[in-house]
């Protein structure tokens, strides 16, 4: 049972385009597992689409067409080539999400006991920052905190915080005010999270007297 969801105002900036692209595919995945924030998705597109209909029409520029017909000459684009993914070895019987499949992976890295992040790049955004993140049963991640927002999306498994529980198919949103150390569950767990920002570690900030 999914329990945490995107914030209205996060489904809401999604839908009408306005989220950084990589919080934006966090939503997407969680879209995809979720079949309330599906339905209320579509309420809103449905919503929106009434608005549109709603406004005046704005007649063509001078020339728009001629410019539409010179365009039916030009070379179609070479067609793209398919981002690399490694073999991450997941858990038996789980599928990346379907959002993913255009995408680069990059392989398993070590970040500490227990834990293993893997670089997505998003040939949309390359700058983005977004990783899968396997944790151990029982590991904690590094305490921290964030230079601004991290949506995090439970694939598999689980990990609880002073926010609280989550499982496969829950989202988590977190920003500068939180600081937390997520505990993996006892069979571990896999998410997909996209960070605005970067992290804050206490200790460092400590060592540099900030």
């Amino acid at each position: 049972m999914i329990r945490h969801h995107p914030a209205p105002e996060t489904l809401l900036a999604h839908i009408a385009g306005t989220l950084e692209p990589g919080h934006a595919l966090i939503v997407t995945v969680h879209i995809e597992a979720c079949v309330n924030c599906r339905a209320e998705a579509a309420r809103l597109e449905a919503t929106g689409g009434v608005l549109l209909d709603e406004l005046d029409s704005e007649p063509l520029s001078t020339g728009a067409f001629a410019a539409v017909l010179a365009r039916l000459d030009e070379p179609a684009p070479p067609k793209p080539v398919r981002p690399r993914q490694a073999d991450l070895r997941l858990p038996p019987g789980l599928r990346l999400p379907a959002a993913l499949r255009g995408t680069a992976i990059g392989r398993w890295l070590w970040m500490g006991a227990g834990l293993r992040y893997s670089r997505v790049t998003l040939p949309w955004a390359p700058k983005e920052n977004v990783m899968l993140l396997r944790v151990e049963g029982g590991r904690r991640v590094l305490r921290h905190s964030h230079g601004g927002a991290e949506l995090t999306q439970v694939l598999w498994g689980g990990f609880h915080d002073i926010t609280g529980a989550y499982g496969p198919g829950d989202l988590q949103e977190a920003d500068e005010t939180i600081e937390h150390q997520p505990l993996a569950d006892p069979e571990g767990c896999l998410c997909l999270a996209a960070l605005e920002g970067g992290l804050r570690l206490p200790w460092i900030s400590r060592l540099m007297g900030k």
